[in-house]
């Protein structure tokens, strides 16, 4: 009889060890280790059957005689969607969607193949995690109950692969991942085993017969999507829903697009009937601005070729705790630690004593350096406990030395700034020389932070 070999297996990052460890060496978690069978050759091969990315017959050609299909995209009708997409979900891709849990991930792709199905493609939605009758009862809630869309309530691989070669669909949702299995591996569903085998899988199919692949996957408590690292290497579109409880707006961002840009986003609004699409978010994320309050100011980023007003938030209060806090929300803390230095350091006032609060208004996430100097404004606003302007909107990255260094796309974030009614614009002054043509704007170049402080005081 032939002896069964096991080895042990990180279930946060996949580190192979012959023996059990209490510590993960890779990746330094406690307890992570669960025993898994090795299957020799890969094993799922012989019995799923299938041929590879390019099927049976392949053989290399030039590129140029490459015959393109009629429809290389299809379009989900939800424009938002589409944008993060690139424009639509391209025959054979697979899609892998992370987010926290309730946050609405299966809500949005319920919705998408509802509306690819009232377009006349065959699509399924796989659950391991719902009975058919939840799942209808979601779908009458969303007024998704268009006839070609077709449901199935499966945790096993084999199951769902012989249901997709009798259906057919063009589309198909894994809602999620972590609970589907394959019988060639001995491990529990959401190991890294089966998360990784089964992804495989359905990344060979998917290409081999041209079916548009979304993957819903669980995020662990840092954020990222639960499984092996590979799992994001092996799709074509990693993307994550992000959004606070405490708000209805959603924001639906590409992390990895193969067909696209990977700095887009999508904004949404959860209603009672689903998500709705933001079209202006600048607007939304403005709407309830308090005037006339000291650490408020508006900046502009750039989310993808879109750009996007939000409102910086800054309270600096005194302290008698050893290690003033720096605490921020929808800006990188660190980020916040270095520009209070610079400001420190230029402002000629001692902040070792204060505490900082730093919040980005509709909880949205900035990672834009042209934020740079509202933040600094906000802040020294707030110390100074002198208001800004509420129709001046502020734009730069600001360096260690304290110079405002010149952003990108500096007419596309004023001309969206000048739609929402501002009238002033103070940005870096080799951004003001290089502007041409009128703007229905009064700009104002820095090149310093000690000039943008002077017009505070």
């Amino acid at each position: 009889m032939e002896r069964r070999k096991t080895h042990f297996v990180c279930q946060m990052c996949g580190y192979q060890s012959s023996k059990w460890m209490g510590r993960c060496p890779n990746c330094s978690e406690w307890n992570t280790f669960v025993e898994e069978e090795i299957v020799a050759g890969g094993g799922s091969k012989s019995t799923l059957s299938y041929t590879g990315i390019g099927g049976e017959g392949e053989v290399p050609q030039p590129i140029g005689e490459v015959v393109m299909s009629e429809t290389s995209r299809i379009k989900t009708g939800i424009g938002e969607f589409d944008r993060v997409l690139g424009g639509g979900v391209v025959l054979g891709s697979v899609i892998l969607i992370g987010g926290d849990p309730g946050i609405g991930k299966s809500t949005l792709l319920l919705q998408a193949l509802n509306k690819i199905a009232s377009s006349g493609y065959k699509v399924l939605y796989v659950s391991g995690e719902e009975s058919i009758r939840q799942i209808k009862m979601r779908a009458e809630r969303l007024s998704a109950l268009s006839t070609q869309l077709f449901v199935l309530a499966e945790n096993s691989l084999e199951k769902i692969i012989k249901e997709v070669k009798t259906l057919k669909p063009r589309v198909i949702v894994i809602d999620s991942i972590q609970t589907i299995y394959t019988l060639e591996l001995q491990s529990a569903p959401g190991s890294i085993g089966q998360v990784r085998e089964s992804s495989a899988i359905l990344v060979m199919i998917s290409k081999s017969s041209e079916i548009s692949t979304f993957i819903i996957g669980h995020v662990t408590k840092e954020g990222a999507i639960a499984g092996p690292r590979v799992l994001e290497h092996m799709v074509d579109t990693v993307l994550y829903f992000e959004g606070n409880r405490g708000h209805p707006y959603r924001v639906l961002r590409a992390v990895k697009n193969r067909f696209g840009s990977s700095n887009e986003i999508g904004v949404f609004e959860m209603k009672d009937f689903g998500l709705s699409e933001v079209f202006n978010p600048s607007e939304i994320f403005l709407t309830q601005r308090s005037m006339d309050v000291s650490g408020s100011v508006v900046v502009s980023c750039m989310e993808g070729s879109r750009p996007i007003l939000v409102e910086i938030q800054a309270l600096v209060s005194p302290t008698n705790l050893g290690v003033p806090r720096r605490t921020s929300i929808g800006v990188d803390h660190h980020r916040v630690s270095l520009l209070a230095a610079v400001l420190e350091r230029h402002l000629e006032t001692h902040l070792y004593n204060k505490d900082i609060f730093l919040n980005v208004a509709g909880g949205v996430k900035v990672e834009d350096p042209a934020v740079d100097l509202g933040i600094v404004v906000a802040i020294a606003s707030s110390i100074l406990n002198k208001p800004i302007d509420t129709k001046t909107v502020f734009l730069g990255e600001v360096s260690l030395t304290g110079e405002v260094r010149g952003i990108s796309q500096v007419e596309v974030r004023l001309k969206e700034a000048s739609k929402l009614g501002f009238a002033h614009c103070i940005l870096p002054e080799i951004n003001r020389e290089r502007i041409h043509g009128e703007l229905p704007m009064e700009l104002f170049g820095v090149s310093s932070i000690q000039e943008v402080l002077k017009m505070l005081s």
